[in-house]
Order: structure tokens, then sequence, then C-alpha cells
């Protein structure tokens, strides 16, 4: 999420564009969903953005519903299962694999318990300050389960054995508290900033990928 419907919509439609660098440098199937990352969280931003204008009036209020539950469905629901997922899925070490493996199981089992709660009860949203403040009712004392998203997202690229990845990883465990707090403040939310900075880094250690790996393996995989 980002401070106005503007800075959502041209940081959203900057990580599109890096999204799709990322996907270009796919050389193996195995980083597919690690390259798609970029791209959805693009298209995550651009999806809020259209949330901002429903809550602001300018668009349909059909279409900000839609919005709010895309915007939920993929940053509670799919997110603490896909990063993991993403991470398992390029790790080349088999220790560190069992571990990323076990945290990508966490993920899966946040992500389904946080879409059970988002079809349980009801979920809005409204203009708080410099943010969005999402209200999913079944989620008020959802202290817990924010904890093990953060464990499963974060730990599983401090564990990879690419020295990028894991540094992302780090970065996160320190980013993610400040923009949380910032954004619970009310001061203002700069998620989508960090949402290009992850973009970047994930784009350039595919590009540093696919230039390690020979043509003559790129074309048989």
């Amino acid at each position: 999420m980002c401070f106005s419907p503007g800075a959502d919509a041209v940081v959203g439609g900057i990580v599109v564009v890096i999204g799709a660098d990322a996907l270009r440098q796919v050389r193996e199937p195995k980083q597919i969903v690690l390259a798609s990352l970029p791209l959805l969280f693009g298209l995550h931003q651009i999806d809020e953005a259209f949330v901002w204008l429903g809550l602001q009036g300018h668009v349909p209020e059909s279409i900000e519903r839609v919005g709010i539950w895309v915007y939920l469905l993929f940053a509670l629901a799919a997110l603490p299962a896909l990063a993991p997922l993403a991470v398992l899925a390029v790790e080349r070490v088999p220790g560190r694999r069992r571990v990323i493996g076990v945290l990508a199981m966490l993920g899966i089992a946040v992500g389904v318990s946080l879409a059970v709660a988002v079809f349980r009860g009801s979920v809005n949203a409204a203009i708080d300050g410099h943010h969005i403040a999402y209200d999913v009712s079944a989620l008020r004392q959802g202290r817990d389960l924010t904890s093990l998203y953060v464990v499963a997202a974060c730990g599983a690229l401090l564990a990879c054995s690419y020295r990028d990845l894991a540094l992302l990883g780090l970065m996160n465990f320190v980013a993610v508290p400040v923009l949380m707090w910032m954004t619970v403040s009310g001061f203002v939310s700069l998620w989508c900033f960090w949402a290009a900075i992850v973009s970047v880094v994930i784009d350039v250690h595919l590009r540093r990928r696919a230039g390690s790996i020979p043509a003559r393996v790129a074309l048989r995989t």
C-alpha cells in the first residue's frame, strides 16, 4: 500500500515493468514463481489505487469492493505461501531446502488460516490519514498469525544460500516492523516503495543467474 492513489498507480506501474523484466530473465522453470513476484506486487499496488478511488467516490462501489477483496486475498492468503515456495523452488542446498520447506509449510498454513478468516467475517476499508486501513473482522486478534507470516516469508529468504536473497530476508526483518509502525501510527504508508526495492533485488538476482547459466543448459531446460 502507498500514501495516495497516484503513488500506488505510478509505483505499481514501475514495478510491473520490473516484473516483466524479471520474467524475461527466467532460464529454468523453477525460477518462475520467484520471477512472478515483482509483477504480482505491481498489480497489487495498481489494484489498491482502485480501492483509493472507490473510497474517494471516483469509481463505483462495486469496483472498490472487488479491489478490497483482491488486495486482501493476495496480501493475506497468497503471499505468505508464495514467498517461501518461490525461495524453496530455487534453493540448491539440501539442508537449506529442508529448513525452507518447513517454512513453506508454515506459510501455506498461515495463508489458509488467513483466507478462512477473510471469508468468515466482514471486510472493509477506510482512508486513515496517509494510508488505507483494512479491517477483517475475524482477524482483530490475529497478532500470532501476523508473527508467523513474517517468520515464514522473511525466514525463507534469510535461510537461502543465495547471498542477495538472504540479505533481502535480513532487510525484511528490519524494514517490515518499521513500515508496520509507520502505517499503524498513521504517519505514512511506504509499503509500495519497499515492494519496489524487493522487486529490484529479485530482478537483479535473476539477471545474475541468467548470466551464469550456459546457453546450452538454458535451451535444454
